[in-house]
């Protein structure tokens, strides 16, 4: 197999998404998930340019990473300076990092119009950076900074860049699509003219401003590259940068090509969920390889075939990374997505029974009345279950009242009180909460918790509302979705009503019985 190394800059690229704020902390605990993952070259930030980049180099100089090196990012010196007196080279230095990649200007629109300086001191601004850090003992990459738009701008001053970084003692050349505005068969094309005259290790470094980041980095590898730049999830300033995740499983799994170790494939879904989870941002569902949808059946015709075969509608097996295949339950799922569901809960159902006849007709009609149940499997599981008789509630409710109280002093408070029976016994009980439906959920809890501990290792982790029909104004029927999660599952639940708090009770029930239900309550 061929081998491509991998460059992550999330920590320093990927910070500059909008939404996104990593403590020293954050970059702490994702530096050792991408050196769990296997992935060469980590990219911690910018020391000159902060405290806290110096402060996550100091701490981890500290860390024993085994299969990742950590590099520091700079420019290169001013105009007018040496290497040695300016205030951003020494920090690099200070920062104690391996590897030091140094972007520079290759476009003469940049050199001229925005530093201000003449193309031949551009030139001496890149040799002398390089030659410093190296005279220092430090493995130095370039970066060349809007390269495509610059080689097709001026094709000779671009490559002199590059030949005088690689003279300098480069050891590693990425070409930048910076604006992200270059077309793949632009890349495939001009990485070709060049790969002949660049002794050194090519990179490819792309943004996404045309869609384009993922295939324009496996383009650039099938062109002669041997390292891709990219950051997990594709996060990054504008329209975000190469995505890592899929490229390196396009890469292995199409291309043959060797990035990181095969059975660190599998570690692809968590790698990618832990980042999102830390930068606040959820991962998309219908993101390639690791999302949720990935490998999500909805169709009869399709739940069928893939049932007979997985290859009909699936283009590789999910766990190769680490994700896993789901049928989803809805009124176009018919009778075989029923059946199928009613297998996981180890509930056998044929096409004939009249009781998969009975299931996808409630399904069908509450659907209809504005249901989403793939969105929601614990609901639906609670629905089948209670339509096979399979099922005892855990609680009964009497009734409950939700205040809304707004203070002189602008805050407003919500309380819930509330009046259930469990297990022969009344319990009625008063909760506040950050809002009505939290208020709820307190009330809820502190009248079980005696008869199910196992709550307490329950929570509310997403609350989701959605507007079905916008023309009804504040009469419309509202969709709830709720996300709970205990320490080894997450599941979500669906209420919909004309009236949100209706709705909401509908869900976050759900979301408590479904709870008790798998703990066997």
């Amino acid at each position: 197999m061929l081998k491509v190394k991998i460059y992550d800059t999330t920590l320093r690229d990927g910070a500059q998404s909008e939404g996104i704020s990593y403590s020293v902390t954050d970059k702490i605990r994702v530096t050792q998930e991408l050196d769990k993952l296997g992935i060469q070259y980590i990219e911690g930030g910018w020391p000159g340019s902060n405290p806290k980049d110096m402060e996550f180099f100091r701490k981890a100089a500290k860390l024993r990473l085994r299969n990742s090196v950590l590099a520091a990012f700079s420019m290169t010196r001013r105009s007018g300076i040496s290497a040695a007196e300016d205030s951003n080279i020494k920090a690099l230095v200070k920062s104690g990092a391996k590897i030091i990649t140094i972007v520079g200007k290759t476009w003469g629109l940049h050199i001229e119009d925005v530093l201000k300086i003449s193309l031949d001191e551009n030139l001496k601004m890149i040799k002398d950076t390089i030659q410093y850090l190296k005279s220092k003992g430090i493995i130095v990459f370039y970066d060349a900074e809007h390269f495509f738009d610059a080689y097709k701008a001026d094709k000779e001053y671009s490559l002199k860049c590059l030949l005088t970084a690689e003279e300098a003692g480069a050891e590693a050349i990425c070409l930048c699509d910076t604006n992200g505005g270059t077309l793949t068969s632009e890349i495939t094309k001009i990485i070709t003219a060049i790969k002949p005259k660049i002794k050194v290790c090519l990179g490819i470094h792309c943004h996404n401003d045309c869609g384009l980041a993922i295939a324009n980095s496996i383009a650039a590898v099938e062109a002669g590259c041997t390292m891709v730049q990219g950051t997990i999830n594709g996060y990054g300033e504008r329209c975000g940068n190469a995505d890592l995740i899929p490229i390196i499983a396009n890469l292995q799994l199409k291309l043959n090509i060797n990035c990181i170790r095969d059975e660190n494939l599998k570690e692809l879904a968590h790698v990618s969920h832990f980042i999102s989870e830390i930068s606040n941002l959820r991962v998309k569902n219908d993101q390639p390889f690791i999302g949720d949808s990935a490998f999500a059946h909805k169709g009869g015709m399709h739940i069928n075939a893939v049932m007979k075969n997985p290859a009909t509608y699936e283009h590789i097996e999910p766990d190769l990374v680490g994700n896993r295949r789901r049928i989803l339950v809805s009124e176009l799922g018919g009778k075989t997505g029923i059946m199928l569901r009613a297998k996981a809960m180890d509930l056998d159902l044929s096409k004939e029974d009249p009781k998969t006849k009975k299931i996808l007709k409630l399904l069908q009609d509450l659907e209809h009345s504005g249901y989403h149940f793939e969105a929601a499997e614990a609901s639906f599981e609670l629905l089948v279950k209670k339509a096979l008789k399979k099922y005892g509630k855990f609680f009964e409710l009497e009734s409950f009242r939700v205040v809304v109280e707004k203070q002189s002093n602008k805050k407003i408070t919500s309380e819930a009180i509330m009046k259930v029976r469990v297990k022969g016994v009344r319990e009625h009980t008063a909760a506040e909460g950050d809002g009505p439906v939290n208020a709820l959920d307190n009330a809820l809890r502190k009248a079980l918790k005696d008869f199910y501990p196992m709550l307490s290792k329950m929570r509310l982790s997403d609350f989701k509302v959605r507007v079905l029909d916008e023309k009804a104004g504040t009469a419309a029927k509202v969709r709830v979705l709720i996300q709970s999660q205990d320490e080894i599952d997450t599941w979500n639940t669906i209420g919909v009503s004309e009236n949100i708090i209706e709705a909401s009770w509908q869900a976050l029930v759900d979301s408590v019985e479904y709870k008790l239900l798998k703990d066997k309550a």
